[in-house]
């Protein structure tokens, strides 16, 4: 009886115990193993460590000389072909360096970055030469919580990458560190029971979610380049009164402010199809999106979020907003929490710590509304990753009558939905768990610090407005006639200069007439790199030729009033015809006006 031991074998499904002895040979004992886990003779590896090291073969040894005594782990690990019973789940393990994902650009280089916070020489404390470091003065980790809390203003998330450092920190070295995606559905591939909702087990049933508010954020700030992006974007609005949507394109870089963080810059807003009233949005199936990313590809940035405006007008006479998204309201609706999770789950963000090779997003929402000061402000927001699992397993719903509340769905013979909770105080000041039926959405946001930087930067340098897509409804259209008039125009006599437009260059790939898909990769080229030649050896190219008849034809001129957009000089500056925005308010005015019709104010 002395000789009888137990041997625990852990598996991606779980850990058993195999009954043996000291006397049995290692391949009798892997044949207990196959027939316990349901694998075939080759289908798994049999590990003295979690680290694959240390592999026990098919051999005449004993247990006993293998030096495996009683209630030893061993270590199951399926092969990538292996045939077992039931669907083999994967390990938590991080990528291997042969089968690392893409990373972004940005996260390549903040994880090469040492990203220590160092301190000067504090005269009081620091007692010690000018070489020594003591408490007082010794370099601190990025995700410092008394470094963060002390900034100004305070920083309530960490950076991404200050996270990972602190996962990956340690003695171990982040060795068996891994990001797990929250999963809200049931497990495939178990065949002990018939399938939902005839039965589940604790295999695959998927774990009950409690909400905690994220340490971190994927993105710590969210810059426009210039007002005039943001500017153009609220025309919409001030015209029509009704609401409008557009997405975000830019790039990310570092944000110096917060260590290891990251910026999302903003070059240009792309405004899709939508059906848009005072108090709703629409999205509308976009035909030219697919031409949109691969456009902005070529230029050097990406889709980098999304902006809707939530604006009601106070006075116009001043041109104030109501103040209405605060504390006692709501910051975001639970709708739009659920758009803003089902964008991050369609943008998310490639990580070398994840077996599934994604891990959050840094895909960010910015919402124009009426700030304290009745003036509009940007807001920037993400959702967890927590909302992000709920919106992606359409287990979260939004409330009819209060925005501020989203409701986790009931589970049905369709279904199999896990219990959502969340701790809140209750009146005594105790700690109390609750069921998220229904669940206020301020635990599944992250607020972002948008900025406009102080000396304005410009990707599209372009002093003229060519019209924006899709504002039909304004009477502003994208075709020939008003490609000639923008021409006509401008009064620069750089070529780069005229086309460094977001906006036409979208019109000149995807015109129906003469679209230049193949052809403009030279002049998206020069915008990229602001080359002057570049811009001129595509100017002199068959196809903008063309461009230039067809607004001749079309803009009913001939091509000798077409400014140097056709003949090469300098064109007659643009007259008081057009729209002109007032400085004080902003408002667009209609041309031959001298006074602002929102403020009274005098044009000059």
């Amino acid at each position: 009886m002395a000789d009888n031991i137990i041997i625990r074998v852990q598996s991606p499904d779980g850990m058993k115990k195999i009954p043996s002895t000291k006397r049995e040979t290692a391949a009798a004992f892997l044949k207990k193993v196959a027939k316990e886990f349901g694998f075939n003779s080759n289908g798994f590896s049999v590990y003295l460590n979690r680290n694959k090291t240390g592999e026990i073969f098919s051999q005449n040894k004993t247990l006993s000389l293998l030096k495996i005594k009683h209630g030893d782990m061993l270590f199951l690990f399926p092969s990538g072909s292996s045939t077992s019973s039931g669907e083999v789940m994967d390990t938590a393990t991080p990528h291997t360096s042969s089968s690392l994902p893409s990373e972004d650009e940005i996260d390549q280089y903040l994880a090469k970055q040492e990203g220590k916070i160092y301190r000067n020489k504090d005269p009081q404390l620091c007692r010690h030469g000018a070489l020594g470091k003591c408490v007082h003065c010794v370099p601190l980790e990025p995700f410092d919580e008394d470094y963060l809390n002390h900034l100004d203003p305070p920083v309530k998330h960490m950076s991404f990458h200050a996270y990972l450092r602190k996962l990956t920190g340690g003695a171990d070295k982040g060795k068996f560190a891994a990001l797990e995606n929250i999963s809200c559905k049931i497990k495939s591939g178990c065949e002990g029971h018939p399938p939902w909702p005839e039965g589940i087990c604790t295999k695959c049933q998927p774990s009950a979610i409690t909400l905690n508010r994220q340490k971190y954020r994927h993105v710590d700030n969210i810059m426009f380049e210039n007002h005039t992006i943001a500017d153009r974007f609220l025309d919409f609005w001030r015209k029509t009164g009704s609401q409008r949507m557009g997405y975000l394109y830019g790039k990310y870089t570092e944000h110096k402010d917060i260590p290891l963080g990251i910026r999302a810059e903003v070059a240009a807003i792309y405004e899709p199809p939508q059906n848009a009233t005072q108090n709703s949005l629409e999205l509308l199936e976009d035909p030219k999106a697919a031409a949109v990313d691969e456009i902005a590809a070529k230029l050097g940035l990406c889709k980098v979020g999304w902006i809707f405006t939530d604006l009601l007008s106070e006075d116009t006479r001043i041109g104030t907003v109501r103040y209405t998204r605060n504390q006692d309201s709501h910051y975001l609706s639970a709708e739009e929490c659920i758009t803003a999770g089902y964008f991050q789950n369609l943008h998310s963000n490639p990580c070398r710590l994840s077996r599934d090779g994604h891990f959050g997003s840094k895909f960010v929402t910015v919402v124009a509304t009426g700030g304290p000061d009745n003036q509009v402000h940007f807001e920037g927001y993400q959702v967890s990753n927590q909302c992000m699992a709920l919106v992606r397993d359409e287990c979260l719903l939004p409330c009819k009558d209060a925005p501020e509340l989203g409701y986790a769905k009931e589970s049905s013979t369709e279904q199999y939905v896990p219990d959502v909770f969340y701790k809140d105080k209750d009146k005594f000041g105790n700690d109390v768990t609750f069921l998220a039926r229904p669940l206020p959405v301020e635990y599944l946001i992250i607020d972002i610090t948008t900025t406009f930087p102080k000396d304005p930067q410009y990707t599209f340098c372009s002093t003229q407005r060519f019209p924006i897509e899709n504002r039909d409804i304004l009477g502003e259209t994208q075709d020939f006639h008003s490609l000639a008039t923008y021409l006509s125009q401008c009064t620069t006599t750089a070529f780069l200069d005229i086309v460094s437009d977001f906006h036409l260059l979208l019109f000149l790939v995807t015109n129906e007439v003469m679209p230049l898909r193949d052809s403009i990769g030279l002049l998206l080229d020069a915008v990229k790199s602001s080359n002057e030649d570049l811009a001129q050896t595509w100017k002199k190219s068959e196809q903008w030729a063309t461009i230039e008849q067809l607004c001749s034809t079309e803009g009913g001129q001939p091509s000798s009033s077409l400014g140097y957009g056709a003949m090469g000089g300098p064109s007659v500056p643009a007259t008081s015809s057009a729209m002109w925005s007032c400085l004080h308010c902003t408002f667009m005015n209609q041309p031959g006006t001298e006074h602002c019709e929102m403020c009274s104010l005098p044009r000059s």
